[in-house]
């Protein structure tokens, strides 16, 4: 798959507040005493099973995810993502994400206004505009916002807090037994801009009353080519 545009939107956040949304198989990471919940949205181009080819309405979409980050206490501990949640514009890829990789997504209307670029002068000049509504009685779960790059890319020194929040190589994911998997992802590592971000609304977090407040620490990505792997059991049943 590829991924197109995306913002990072970070808010530091008490690791205590994130505790009861995450199993006791998982440690939450914190860089320097905080953790960290981002909302991140994009567009997803090109999902297809390796070998067969891209389908219109199926392999292009937006999506969204609100997101935060844990490291397995298996023998491995390799650091990864944890999602709270993941809304997206295509019900097939809804459907088979839940049942495969055992990810909490969401049908959701959403829109994409992404400008094209003639070339890299005028980058700086492109505003994305997004907005996702999810389709779920009795919830108003909604993100719209304006952004861009600001800043020329770079590619996250070892140690930072960059490098902490984006180069991650995989996800954990619970069924409904409460047994947590581990799907690997691979690509090459970030190219980051600086962003700004124009905000209209943002309630992905409040189904988990968790706070996002402040400004937000913003990074954009251009594009980004990724293979995902099925996940794997690493831990059988929580204590």
């Amino acid at each position: 798959m590829q991924w197109h545009d995306l913002l990072f939107v970070h808010y530091p956040v008490p690791g205590n507040l994130l505790r009861p949304y995450i199993p006791a198989g998982l440690r939450i990471d914190t860089f320097h005493g905080n953790a960290y919940v981002a909302v991140v949205p994009f567009v997803m181009r090109h999902v297809r099973p390796r070998s067969v080819p891209s389908l219109p309405w199926v392999s292009f979409f937006p999506e969204i995810n609100l997101r935060t980050y844990v490291t397995a206490l298996d023998q491995d501990h390799k650091p990864g993502v944890w999602f709270f949640s993941l809304d997206a514009h295509n019900p097939l890829a809804v459907r088979l994400a839940r049942s495969l990789f055992h990810l909490p997504y969401f049908d959701a209307s959403m829109r994409a206004k992404v400008p094209a670029t003639a070339n890299t002068a005028t980058e700086h000049e492109r505003w994305i505009y997004y907005k996702s509504v999810r389709q779920q009685r009795g919830h108003h779960v909604a993100f719209e916002g304006s952004y861009r790059p600001t800043g020329q890319p770079f590619t996250a020194r070892a140690g930072s807090l960059e490098h902490f929040l984006v180069e991650r190589y995989c996800f954990y994911s619970c069924d409904n037994h409460g047994r947590i998997y581990r799907g690997d992802i691979q690509h090459q590592p970030w190219q980051l801009q600086t962003a700004e971000l124009e905000l209209a609304r943002n309630t992905l977090h409040e189904p988990w009353d968790i706070p996002l407040s402040g400004e937000p620490l913003l990074h954009y990505g251009r594009h980004l080519d990724v293979r995902a792997f099925l996940p794997r059991l690493v831990r059988d049943t929580p204590n």
